[in-house]
């Protein structure tokens, strides 16, 4: 379940089950995602050709085209399906366009064998008990493993490595939590996923370290297989359980995480970090797998969907300095390196944990707090093994290894 649009008293948000389909009707999904794909690159002709020609074309130029292309099967596609597929098209321009403006080398659009999501928006949907009923498709079975909340606005159909998804858009009321009377600056880091204000620390679980000489072993497999082959398949299969198994495990430790910072604080202050920038600076290989694997962007998409929910603020700060400078006095120690995990203040010579020191500015960063002498006291450590199985609350204090 992640954040999507906010609208007055009501928010969006998306709640992912499995589906079973039959094998008649995994065909027919099979068969329209492979309709979708040709008019995506039918449409993406077009805008290609018109851009070579010097012509202005827009997103409702090739919608109004949609009903002249003549692509075979495509009656089989839900209008609503197709339209999104032009909308998918644009959304991809668009964040190509983006990445150009910030400077960063793009290529072109790839054209598509097959379109991975069919997208059914507004209409041409139904549920009724444990089943999902679509538009030119059929009945399918979901695996409902928790109650479906709100008006279902949208519901795309996902096929993965694993398995058939359905991700129902819907639309919720809001819940506002009682005030907490608190408010937390947090760090995000590597050797440490959180680091609190408060001297709370959560572990960092890496769950990829966990795994990836099992994940080595199976992509060595994989590379000694024929390609297209029955056991080329099944290692395959094997290895794209493992990735989502991973994949799955950080995700539920990083709700856990979010839902317990939402019920404890009223504003929360977190950096306004660029992972690209920062992953694409890092010299060290294992320092950039260990940021991509800690899943910064999706902790900070987490946090800010529920607080929203909640009436909770996440507010994003600059993050320049904020490791660097003494949280008692001020000073900004510009030598520091991002081997020393312990900041010690040539000025006043306060000998605190790093990230401790940085979440303290991060904190009065968002509130704009003035400094004001603080103490180093131990912090409250929080393994993942604990952190999984409780709300993080009833500790005893010590200080982490």
């Amino acid at each position: 379940m992640w954040r999507a649009k906010e609208k007055n008293d009501k928010t969006q948000l998306s709640f992912k089950y499995k589906i079973y389909p039959t094998r008649e009707v995994e065909e027919k999904l099979i068969k329209v995602m492979q309709i979708e794909a040709k008019v995506y690159n039918a449409l993406l002709d077009v805008i290609n050709n018109a851009r070579k020609e010097g012509k202005k074309i827009t997103p409702k130029d090739t919608q109004n085209m949609l009903k002249e292309l003549k692509i075979e099967g495509k009656e089989l596609v839900y209008s609503k399906a197709l339209q999104m597929v032009n909308n998918q098209l644009w959304s991809n321009i668009n964040a190509l366009h983006e990445l150009k403006k910030k400077g960063k080398k793009v290529g072109k659009l790839r054209y598509k064998k097959i379109l991975k999501i069919i997208n059914y928006n507004q209409s041409g949907f139904k549920v009724e008990g444990d089943k999902l009923i679509l538009s030119k498709i059929g009945e399918i079975k979901v695996l409902f493993h928790r109650p479906l909340e709100g008006e279902i606005k949208g519901v795309i159909i996902k096929k993965s490595s694993t398995g058939w998804y359905a991700i129902f858009q819907v639309e919720v009321e809001k819940k506002p939590l009682e005030k907490a009377g608190k408010v937390v600056g947090i760090d995000l880091g590597v050797d440490k996923l959180v680091t609190t204000s408060d001297g709370v620390v959560i572990e960092n679980p890496k769950v990829f370290d966990k795994v990836e000489r099992r994940i080595k072993i199976l992509q060595k497999s994989l590379s000694r297989k024929k390609k297209g082959s029955r056991n080329y398949e099944k290692v395959r299969k094997k290895l794209a359980k493992l990735h989502e198994h991973v994949k799955n495990l950080m995700s539920d430790y990083i709700h856990k995480v979010t839902s317990w910072l939402v019920e404890e604080y009223d504003e929360i202050y977190v950096e306004d970090l660029d992972v690209k920038d920062i992953v694409e600076d890092s010299e060290s290989k294992v320092l950039r797998k260990h940021i991509l694997h800690s899943d910064f962007s999706k902790f900070v998409s987490y946090l800010s969907y529920k607080a929203e929910r909640a009436g909770r603020r996440v507010v994003k700060v600059d993050p320049r300095n904020t490791s660097k400078t003494c949280a008692r006095c001020g000073y900004v120690k510009k030598d520091l390196a991002l081997a020393d995990r312990v900041f010690v203040c040539p000025e006043c010579g306060w000998t605190v944990d790093r990230d401790y020191n940085a979440s303290l500015n991060i904190l009065r960063a968002g509130s704009g707090l003035p400094l004001e002498p603080v103490d180093r006291g131990p912090l409250l450590y929080i393994p993942f093994s604990e952190g999984v199985y409780s709300k993080f609350l009833g500790r005893s204090r010590k200080s982490p290894s």
